[in-house]
């Protein structure tokens, strides 16, 4: 007989189900933005990427994150493995929200590469609330995936 799979604490859960909802606000916003817009494939592009990254943080609460699916052979995922890519990610979104944040106060670096960009494209001004209100819930992603990592950790290890 297997042992009793240790719940999720409920908290964890709550912080894994608030990550979609951090992203949400700019992924919305890049979708409006990109109708009528000649780099709209590109931000369509991030913001299906940024919501599918966001859900698979609910999968450090539920079964189907602990292993592959049936039709890509349904053996369990390493829980050692999980937590560091989970805590690594988490870890990165806090570093480039940092550096975000960091350089819309002290302005290192004007402007940045961008796959979209062309030789004389025209220079935009820095957005302002009106545009970086959908992006401050994002700061909360890396920490409440690291915090959420930590817990499926807990749970996985034992």
């Amino acid at each position: 007989m297997s042992p009793t799979p240790v719940r999720p604490s409920r908290w964890a859960v709550a912080a894994a189900y608030a990550v979609p909802l951090c992203v949400l606000p700019s992924a919305i916003w890049r979708v409006t933005a990109a109708m009528g817009s000649t780099v709209g494939w590109y931000l369509i592009f991030l913001s299906v990427l940024s919501m599918a990254l966001a859900v698979l943080t609910l999968g450090l609460v539920h079964q189907w994150g602990q292993r592959l699916p049936r039709w890509l052979g349904g053996r369990p995922l390493a829980p050692g493995a999980v937590t560091r890519l989970a805590i690594t990610g988490g870890l990165l979104l806090v570093v480039i929200c940092v550096y975000f944040v960091l350089n819309q106060a002290f302005h290192f670096v004007d402007r940045g590469w961008s796959p979209t960009a062309v030789q004389d494209a025209v220079v935009h001004d820095r957005p302002g609330w009106d545009i970086l209100r959908y992006y401050v819930p994002l700061l909360a992603w890396g920490p409440l995936l690291i915090a959420v990592a930590v817990d499926y950790r807990r749970r996985a290890m034992r």
